[in-house]
């Protein structure tokens, strides 16, 4: 285990075996909510980190998450509280991953990108640089919006090109693959190659590009 003199780990985290924590990461702090913050507000369990990961420097990581073996959490790059992610899950440089959110073992988020509370990501998902997802249709108007609140779900083997917008709550199909700057508004089929504003299909994802080809 390896742990840089100028990084901060909160009392409690669980660090496997082969950790690196990275110079001036903090890893394992508890949330400060905003007064009209929609996230829970119990006191969350320590962090727990699998082994052979990486924690960058300047990333944060919060306390309530578990990441599992072999994960890299790039410099400044945040992932927040209740978190689960896989093994071997990349989360790029400078990326976000809100509060709530479950990623699956082996996807790859690039550098810059906005992953919204309240999503889920399966296995071998790429999500390329830049790319933003949401979770609120109401846009923080209205008491209505909290039973509607959740982000996308992004299907097994499902790639979203740079700078992609997927709107609140729509699933992104298995296979499926959005091409870069795409605006998605509604959910996307399996297999389906979407493309635009708003997003359209065009084909499918041929066979020799699926998993296990």
């Amino acid at each position: 285990m390896t742990v840089a003199e100028t990084a901060v780990v909160y009392p409690g985290v669980e660090l496997g075996d082969g950790v690196a924590i990275g110079d001036h990461a903090v890893v394992g702090k508890q949330p400060t909510l905003g007064r009209r913050s929609t996230a829970t507000r119990e006191e969350l369990p320590p962090l727990v980190v699998g082994e052979g990961s990486a924690i960058l420097s300047l990333a944060v990581v919060f306390a309530g998450t578990r990441l599992g073996r072999r994960v890299v959490i790039g410099d400044q790059a945040c992932v927040r509280e209740r978190c689960e992610l896989g093994d071997e899950v990349v989360v790029g440089r400078g990326s976000l991953v809100e509060n709530d959110t479950t990623i699956g073992a082996r996807t790859r988020i690039q550098a810059n990108a906005y992953v919204t509370a309240y999503s889920t990501l399966e296995e071998d998902v790429f999500i390329a640089p830049g790319v933003i997802t949401t979770n609120d249709n109401f846009m923080g108007r209205t008491e209505a919006r909290l039973a509607a609140m959740r982000g996308p779900t992004i299907r097994r083997g499902a790639r979203i090109g740079g700078g992609a917008v997927l709107l609140p709550g729509i699933e992104i199909g298995e296979e499926a693959f959005v091409g870069a700057g795409a605006v998605v508004l509604v959910d996307v089929p399996a297999r389906a190659v979407v493309v635009g504003n708003p997003a359209r299909q065009i084909r499918t994802v041929p066979d020799e590009e699926l998993l296990g080809s």
